[in-house]
């Protein structure tokens, strides 16, 4: 549990950014827990004998397999990674282990103009299955800040990952995620990324990588766009494997902002079958969705789809709800709510009702 002492500091305010990026501070529906405010770790906890939760730079020091896989999935492809991070997690799920309660972490920006630059390790060993819900927030005082988060998925044979992460920044900051995940032989990654508040700027595009055959890739987003944000997200599947299935879905509101939805799915094998699906609604006509779908291979035994649709709510739909009580805001909101279907993110129903409250929330204030 994050201790009382830990959080003197936390007023009120910092406590709602905090719990509106998922993280339960009391901890009491969480398998483990992890907490970074700028780039001091106050607290790493598991609560099961299957997971391993403690810092990376523990972890280097601690276990050889943190070592062997710290930025293998960059040197897989080829790239590199950014060498100046300071502080991030480390969680390993042991072998063959179902973990009931979802593992947590947060990464909180509190000082103001402060560059936050993270390095996180997860590792899904053979068999095993694990939800983990990642929140990022931002103290009122952060003013200018800014997030960079570096993150390594690798999810072994058979195993099973799905990865929640919601943003809660405030408008003034600038966020730049960097990801890759190594997807095994019949292993199972979903990556589900909610952001519903204002932020400055979001530019992400992580990456899956199908290395064995039968494995399974799926990235869902619901985007919120406030008046003045950038938010260039996206999602790349790389198939190396046969026999590989992957769907990109996303779901994106403008209420002023700017929404690049990208997506790309690579085959560089055959017997691969992927989707690629983006819907846009624009409310405000300051608003921009700029849907940009690639699809790629040199193979003829593939099937690779895409479809795109943007527009606006319909004046009939506002009508005919406005006509069952409904003051034109109600209307528009309930519409909203019912277009950023959390469904889509196929989360345990634990996750899916806190997700659902904090949408419910951020919508109402926001529409």
């Amino acid at each position: 549990m994050v201790k009382e002492k830990e959080i003197m500091d936390f007023n009120k305010n910092d406590i709602e950014s905090i719990a509106s990026s998922g993280m339960d501070l009391d901890e009491s529906s969480r398998s483990a827990s992890f907490f970074q405010q700028d780039n001091k770790v106050l607290s790493a906890h598991s609560f099961s004998d299957d997971i391993d939760l403690i810092s990376i730079q523990e972890a280097l020091i601690k276990f050889p397999c943190a070592r062997e896989y710290f930025g293998k999935s960059f040197k897989y492809l080829n790239r590199e990674y950014p060498k100046d991070t300071e502080g991030g997690y480390f969680i390993r799920v042991k072998k063959g282990k179902t973990v009931q309660l979802p593992v947590q972490a947060c990464l909180f920006l509190k000082k103001q103009g402060f560059k936050q630059k993270v390095h996180n390790l997860i590792i899904v060993e053979e068999g095993a299955r694990v939800y983990l819900i990642t929140g990022c927030a931002a103290s009122k005082a952060a003013h200018e800040g800014f997030h960079l988060g570096v993150s390594e998925f690798f999810v072994q044979k058979g195993g099973y990952l799905n990865f929640t992460m919601i943003h809660s920044w405030k408008e003034d900051v600038s966020v730049k995620p960097v990801s890759i995940a190594m997807i095994e032989e019949g292993a199972s990654f979903i990556s589900n990324y909610v952001c519903l508040r204002p932020v400055r700027e979001i530019v992400m595009y992580p990456t899956a990588v199908m290395v064995g055959q039968s494995s399974r890739v799926s990235f869902n987003s619901l985007i919120l766009s406030h008046p003045r944000a950038l938010q260039d997200i996206g999602a790349r599947v790389i198939f190396k494997a046969k026999q590989t299935q992957a769907e990109i879905v996303s779901r994106a509101v403008s209420l002023g902002g700017k929404v690049i939805a990208r997506g790309h799915l690579k085959a560089e094998t055959e017997q691969v079958k992927a989707h690629l699906e983006c819907r846009g609604l624009l409310i405000s006509k300051q608003g921009t969705i700029h849907a940009v779908p690639e699809l790629q291979t040199d193979f003829r035994d593939v099937d690779l789809s895409h479809e795109a649709a943007i527009g606006k709510i319909s004046k009939d739909e506002i009508e005919y709800l406005c006509s069952r009580g409904f003051s034109q805001a109600e209307a528009q909101s309930i519409i909203v709510r019912g277009f950023m279907d959390i469904d889509i993110l196929g989360l345990p129903r634990i996750l899916k009702n806190e997700i659902k409250e904090l949408e419910d929330k951020t919508l109402t204030g926001s529409l």
